[in-house]
């Protein structure tokens, strides 16, 4: 929450819009916290097939895993956030993932946004 949603930089004014501001960073951190676990203990599907279908087209691979994995799923996040996804480094980080997801998120609502506007 701190190094990662820059809660320090809110400079919010009263005890209310903080306490607000803190309920949403905590569901949003628990949020990245428990993808980059979930990757280390189980090998289930995490997010939507909009956000996988992006991914995939990102990474340049149109087939994509059949089953796509969250293991599969996270790395192409953390690459989005920086991650080189090398042999021998350590698996992607809360940070790395917290880069990915916020560009993963700017890309979905673009490509919401586009499909919105094509469909009118």
């Amino acid at each position: 929450m701190k190094s990662g949603c820059r809660a320090e930089q809110a400079r919010l004014r009263t005890a209310e819009r903080l306490t607000n501001l803190l309920a949403v960073l905590c569901i949003v951190a628990w949020w990245v916290f428990w993808l980059t676990m979930t990757n280390r203990a189980t090998p289930e599907v995490a997010l939507t097939a909009t956000e996988v279908a992006i991914l995939d087209q990102l990474g340049g691979d149109t087939t994509g895993p059949a089953r796509p994995t969250v293991s599969h799923s996270l790395v192409a996040i953390a690459k989005l956030g920086g991650y080189l996804a090398r042999t021998k480094d350590p698996p992607p980080g809360n940070m790395v993932i917290w880069r990915g997801l916020t560009r993963l998120m700017d890309i979905q609502l673009g490509f919401e946004l586009s499909r919105r506007l094509v469909g009118n």
